[in-house]
């Protein structure tokens, strides 16, 4: 199907504008005739609705927004009077997260507490309904124009029970490398903790301006969070409190045992900071060692290994020419 303009007609829906464009779907925002109201349209792209797997993630998303009913999670309207493959959700006047963090670098701490606050809670609602959304980052977190935020994009979420679906694209599958859990990285499925985990990130990013690992390419991002420790937020604002940098570190644990098992713990520690008991952690004393890949060392020491061979055999041609 074409792109759709300003005045076309979708059913019963008059398209308004185009408003996002990704490599899977187009979103317009359009008025449900019969009734008035605002909505949004997702349209996935005819070479998505080609690819099995592709598809199959579509149609999760609209069924898992359909399952939820929370202040803070976009909402999906039921439509079967549909003559193609689209989805209808919820108009939210507002901008992304990463819009925001893109004005402002970082926010004032009070601020990006209770946008955390929130967004756990919402967390925790579709947790306790089954759902793991798996790709949280500033993008997928609209903010309207009283602070209030909701949580969009389901593309890649999962249901506790639901078959895995696989896609060659590494970010489809597992996340975006900034934000995704070290679980994820290994190739697991990750749960709720996976989620607590990158909203640890954000709430990181939120009060220092910086995400905990970066690098050169997805690869790096990732890698380096299964070995090292990220810059301690208060080294990167000292008006961070001890007690709110250790919620920080809580909430992104290596190993999901030793992090929040739930949204809502992480939460309540934010509400309750003077109740927050500050751990002695190594990686406040050790963030400055740098480890590299166990793969990269051994072609190191291969590498070394290979130089007396190698002027050894220069040696011996050089002998037999002369």
């Amino acid at each position: 199907m074409t792109s759709l303009h300003p005045g076309d007609q979708l059913d019963h829906y008059r398209i308004e504008a185009l408003v996002a464009r990704s490599g899977m779907a187009s979103i317009y925002r359009a008025t449900d005739m019969r009734i008035g109201r605002q909505v949004a349209i997702k349209i996935p792209h005819p070479e998505m609705e080609a690819d099995a797997v592709l598809f199959e993630r579509f149609k999760r998303e609209e069924e898992i927004g359909l399952k939820l009913d929370h202040p803070g999670v976009m909402k999906v309207y039921a439509d079967n009077e549909r003559s193609r493959v689209y989805m209808v959700m919820e108009w939210v006047e507002g901008r992304l997260l990463r819009h925001i963090l893109g004005e402002q670098r970082k926010l004032p701490i009070e601020r990006a507490i209770a946008f955390t606050i929130a967004i756990a809670d919402t967390l925790d609602y579709i947790h306790r309904n089954g759902v793991v959304h798996r790709d949280l980052k500033p993008e997928n977190i609209m903010v309207d124009g009283n602070d209030r935020t909701k949580l969009i994009d389901f593309g890649i979420a999962g249901k506790t029970g639901a078959r895995r679906l696989t896609f060659g694209k590494l970010s489809q599958v597992v996340g975006t490398p900034d934000y995704i859990s070290p679980e994820q990285v290994k190739g697991k499925r990750g749960d709720g903790r996976s989620d607590i985990y990158s909203l640890g990130v954000m709430l990181y990013e939120m009060l220092t301006g910086k995400t905990p690992f970066p690098g050169a390419n997805p690869f790096a991002i990732m890698n380096d969070r299964l070995l090292n420790n990220p810059v301690p937020p208060r080294e990167l604002n000292p008006e961070i409190s001890p007690e709110l940098q250790e919620t920080i570190y809580r909430a992104m644990e290596r190993d999901p045992q030793n992090r929040y098992s739930t949204a809502n713990e992480f939460a309540w520690d934010l509400e309750h900071l003077d109740q927050v008991g500050v751990e002695d952690r190594a990686e406040l004393r050790d963030w400055k060692q740098r480890r590299t890949p166990w793969v990269k060392r051994i072609l190191f020491y291969v590498g070394m290994a290979m130089i007396p061979v190698v002027i050894f055999g220069l040696l011996l041609v050089l002998a037999r020419k002369g």
